[in-house]
């Protein structure tokens, strides 16, 4: 079960273990009442059998043993505790006492107690055994003397101990739980002022979070926060420069495709009115286009739709592509051609990247002029997949290659009516492959566009 508040799990880190060690705590503590009170019962039966032994006299020549009362009475602590006791001579004749109460079990050592447990009459007993010489005998005739207790006084002294104990260790256990949750408050305090901090920030502010105010451990967070608002914020600065640029760019051809919609109605030759409606049909022919790239740029960046990711031959997306755009290369004599060098896959989003295919190869295809080259070369070297799109046209001004991977920037003074953004799409791409995109100059001294991907 996952625990929602932070307090609250922090809290649970805490007292749990301590309840833990408060647990073992208490089970040492019951075993050193258990082993306290055994000590205080075995020395008060060691007395007691010493001064019984004590009082066990030779008296004209009879074995005389009396119990004195003191022996017994040592025991009363109130508990209602039962004593019993026997003394024997060595050779094993009762002298006075409980003829059948239970027998040291081993030999006893001279005039040092032994203790062991046993039961008489139903009650469990702790006795001790001393075997004493008798006071008066030439001869060191000794007697044995055993007395045996219940266990009342025992129990109650084991539990008073320990209850002692098991007190202490509760209100320690309350203390600290009252420590800790006021600690957690206080702890937690800079993280709920950063929570308020972000709350209250309108709803355009992207502004950074200062995190000097907050512990060093959540200044790692801060500052996750202010790079991710920062990514926001640029973002979307991107977002509106784009839609701007956007309404820009499709504002113009909109206009002139009604203005020659126009032209043609009021035309009154029919080959003016032919004239301008095929006009119109190409002006429609580039905004279809424009609109498409449009669509496309806005789905190869981040966050735009989910990517699939499958295994692509750039060989065969290549061919594809320069199949569909053979016409192109016809209708201006340019020289299409593909030079597989070696085989070479990627993965990633197969339709995404024949579209940055497609840009790569009518950008060549717009700026060559006619009779002129375009070649697509497809290897692989160095763990890397590339493409390799050449074309015998202008090329591109070492000063101007970084621009023109800016959205809807053309380089002033290139013919043509393309719309800017073609190398954007491809360099989208590129980076959500993990790729990258590198201009320079053709060997025929136009433009050397060279799209580089990991190898599958």
């Amino acid at each position: 079960m996952r625990i929602e508040s932070l307090r609250l799990q922090l809290l649970c880190w805490l007292l749990l273990p301590l309840a833990g060690l408060v647990a073992v705590n208490v089970w040492t503590s019951w075993r050193q009442a258990s082993a306290t009170a055994d000590l205080v019962t075995d020395r008060t039966l060691d007395a007691s059998v010493r001064a019984i032994a004590e009082e066990v006299r030779l008296d004209h020549g009879v074995i005389d043993a009396i119990v004195p009362p003191v022996a017994l009475e040592m025991f009363d602590t109130g508990h209602r505790d039962r004593v019993f006791y026997r003394v024997d001579t060595a050779a094993g004749r009762l002298l006075t006492g409980y003829p059948d109460l239970p027998p040291p079990p081993a030999a006893l050592r001279d005039s040092v107690p032994a203790h062991f447990t046993g039961i008489y009459r139903g009650h469990d007993l702790r006795l001790a055994a001393l075997s004493y010489p008798v006071v008066g005998a030439p001869d060191g005739e000794r007697v044995v003397v055993v007395v045996g207790v219940t266990l009342a006084g025992h129990a109650a002294m084991v539990r008073e101990l320990w209850i002692g104990g098991f007190g202490q260790q509760l209100v320690l256990l309350a203390a600290a739980g009252v420590l800790v949750i006021i600690g957690l408050g206080r702890g937690l305090a800079p993280l709920m002022r950063l929570r308020e901090a972000v709350m209250d920030k309108a709803r355009d502010d992207l502004s950074p979070l200062p995190d000097h105010a907050v512990q060093s451990e959540l200044r790692p967070l801060v500052q996750a926060l202010n790079t991710y608002m920062g990514r926001v914020s640029g973002q979307m600065a991107a977002q509106r420069r784009f839609v701007a640029n956007a309404a820009h760019q499709l504002r113009t051809p909109l206009a002139l495709l009604a203005t020659q919609v126009a032209f043609a109605r009021r035309a009154g030759d029919a080959g003016e009115r032919g004239e301008a409606l095929g006009a119109a049909e190409e002006s429609t022919r580039r905004l279809a286009r424009l609109a498409a790239q449009l669509l496309t740029l806005s789905r190869a960046e981040p966050g735009g739709r989910r990517p699939r990711d499958e295994e692509i031959d750039l060989a065969q997306s290549a061919r594809q592509v320069l199949e569909g755009l053979a016409h192109l290369a016809v209708e201006r004599r340019i020289d299409l051609g593909l030079d597989v060098i070696a085989p070479a896959r990627t993965r990633g989003d197969g339709a995404m990247m024949r579209e940055a295919i497609v840009n790569l190869v009518e950008n060549a295809l717009r700026y060559t002029p006619e009779g002129g080259i375009v070649t697509v070369t497809v290897e692989a070297a160095g763990g890397e997949a590339m493409l390799v799109v050449e074309d015998s046209g202008p090329g591109i001004a070492p000063e101007e290659r970084e621009k023109v991977f800016e959205r809807f920037y053309r380089v002033p003074g290139t013919p043509g009516e393309g719309s800017g953004i073609g190398l954007s799409i491809v360099r989208e791409v590129a980076e959500g492959a993990a790729g990258a995109l590198r201009l320079g100059a053709a060997g025929a001294g136009g433009l050397r566009v060279e799209l580089r991907l990991p190898q599958a």
